[in-house]
């Protein structure tokens, strides 16, 4: 389908007929979209209410709070991107905007690895928390709040939600005895072990321990969690995760831990000074203390905070905490539930998690500097079905990022303009709301923006991705039937005259496509709007009704044609290699 934009006969093919392939293009979509629209059928009707809710209301989005106990990776990254990504989307659509991220800085394991490197644990913290705010600035991360819960206000919020959660009589003292992942920081069924009773997450064996700890009730809140996983399906996301949830609840909850007795790295129970909370007991917190800023832990100061989170973007790893347990733990406290949490899957490398304790990541750092924070935000968006695993490879990533970013949108925007400066002194020479509405182009983009805001709406990334890709697509098949320099040799004709409008066409669509892909590389579209004309200032109050067409204005002048995207280049990557190799 994708050919018959580009196929021989296309120059002598009537404007109609042009429109009518590209529209069947648009929505002629692969297996991989097909399967996305049907993910997402749960999640229309929340869709459709966000979309239409602009009454102030906070929006607020979460990623995981990440474990410091090693510095950061690809797969800590990675759902960052994408909750910038969406975060970004929602501010485009008018809505108050709260994110929210951090690092979960107690327990077993983050002791054992300061001890490791010779540092006290807080010392550790600090030094890897500073480590995740870094890589953060560099991937162009626009958090609102970042919190650790090693800060004061925080453990102060954890202590007074955990007596709400005690006064209610939903913790109780048992003695425990099991195999346990400190990994995970989390008891294992020996059912759900590998060979040799190892996590099949970390591939480490777990260790019997027996301690005297205090327990959640969890199994009391079995009914009410089977009674919002049937009445709210899109609670969680994608479905398939919804049945991994569906299957745990079945299976009946059991009560769990929520203190160790062993562990001194952690905030002491406020009943029982010999004991620390349960590092996940603690950790969730972080969504409502972000928001808090130190205030009491109440559930009307939450919600006059902006709880409850409208999604928790979190990996599948850590699904069952955030999908059963922190329900369970919100009710208990008299909290609402977030509205959305949405399991993520994992970045592979050679068939594995990509995973710090496996040693087998991916640098972010590394990335960034050798192929730029575009190129590395636009390939794990675009080429990752948000939600389902997906592989690495350096090869891919170069070829994905060179075909889209550079020759298909940098190319047109580049060329486009230098016709322009050659003929028409950089100025656009029409009011773009004058191209007529048939006009194949701006029906195109019309349909391709409907797609990408639906697609993000979803977290569906890569198919708004691919919508947009086909708009700067369409332009470039534009751009060869329509052969605007042929007519620019006829001056002062109506052939030139076409030729003029058809730049204006081509440069109003690349406008709309640095709003609509700004969600996804924020810098490379700004370098885009700037290129048009337009002021820096004026690309931070962008807004999604940018995205409609008629925006180009005449007499504007636009910059002199400078690449926005230079194409990586083979003996750079190797050079890179090279470099790192040594």
């Amino acid at each position: 389908m994708v050919q018959c934009l580009y196929s021989s006969s296309a120059a002598a093919a009537p404007n109609l007929c042009f429109s009518l392939r590209c529209s069947r293009w648009i929505f002629s979509r692969s297996a991989k979209s097909a399967a996305a629209r049907r993910n997402s059928a749960a999640f229309t009707s929340v869709r459709a209410e966000k979309e239409n809710d602009r009454d102030g209301r906070t929006f607020v989005v979460t990623t995981p709070l990440y474990y410091v106990n090693a510095a950061p990776h690809m797969g800590s990254a990675y759902p960052t991107i994408a909750a910038d990504a969406f975060a970004r989307f929602q501010r485009l659509q008018g809505r108050n905007v709260v994110f929210v991220t951090g690092t979960d800085e107690h327990g077993e394991k983050i002791a054992t690895a300061a001890a490791a490197k010779g540092r006290k644990p807080k010392e550790h913290c600090d030094l890897i928390a500073n480590e995740y705010a870094s890589l953060w600035k560099d991937l162009n991360i626009s958090y609102d709040k970042f919190i650790r819960t090693t800060d004061e206000a925080h453990e102060r919020a954890v202590e007074q939600f955990y007596k709400r959660v005690y006064d209610k009589g939903d913790i109780y003292c048992a003695n425990y005895e099991g195999l346990y992942c400190v990994n995970c920081e989390e008891y294992k069924d020996a059912k759900d072990l590998i060979e040799e009773q190892c996590c099949p997450i970390h591939r480490k064996p777990c260790v019997e321990r027996k301690e005297k700890n205090y327990f959640f009730a969890l199994s009391k809140y079995q009914s009410r969690l089977e009674e919002l996983l049937s009445t709210r399906p899109d609670f969680v996301r994608p479905p398939f995760r919804m049945n991994e949830v569906l299957g745990w609840v079945k299976e009946g909850l059991h009560d769990f831990s929520i203190s160790r007795e062993a562990v001194e790295w952690g905030i002491p129970v406020p009943t029982d000074k010999k004991q620390t909370i349960y590092v996940w007991f603690d950790a969730l917190l972080g969504y409502i203390s972000a928001l808090l800023d130190g205030k009491e832990v109440t559930p009307e100061n939450a919600a006059a905070s902006g709880w409850p989170a409208s999604v928790h973007i979190i990996g599948k790893d850590i699904l069952r905490f955030h999908a059963v347990y922190w329900p369970a733990m919100l009710w208990s406290a008299g909290f609402a539930i977030p509205e959305t949490v949405f399991g993520h899957g994992f970045l592979t490398k050679d068939g594995l998690k990509m995973g710090k304790s496996l040693g087998n990541t991916i640098e972010p750092q590394e990335l960034v500097s050798r192929f730029g924070v575009d190129s590395v935000r636009y390939f794990f968006l675009n080429e990752m079905e948000f939600g389902r695993d997906g592989d690495y490879s350096e090869e891919r990533f170069i070829t994905i990022v060179n075909a889209h970013l550079a020759n298909t949108i940098g190319n047109l925007l580049n060329r486009t303009l230098g016709l322009l400066k050659k003929n028409c002194a950089s100025t656009i020479p029409v009011d773009s709301e004058s191209i007529p509405e048939e006009n194949p182009v701006r029906v195109f983009a019309e349909a391709a923006v409907a797609l990408a805001k639906r697609r993000y709406s979803e977290l569906h990334f890569s198919s708004a991705c691919e919508a947009l890709l086909s708009l700067a697509n369409t332009g470039n098949a534009y751009l060869e039937e329509r052969a605007p320099w042929t007519g620019f040799k006829q001056k002062g004709t109506p052939a030139a005259e076409a030729a003029a409008k058809d730049l204006a066409v081509i440069l109003e669509s690349v406008r709309i496509l640095s709003v609509a892909l700004s969600p996804v590389v924020p810098d490379l579209c700004r370098r885009m709007w700037l290129q048009l004309g337009y002021q820096d200032e004026h690309f931070n109050q962008i807004s999604w009704d940018d995205t409609r067409w008629g925006g180009l204005k005449a007499g504007q002048l636009v910059a002199t044609p400078s690449p926005v995207f230079p194409k990586i280049e083979a003996e750079v990557a190797d050079s890179s290699l090279a470099k790192a190799a040594v």
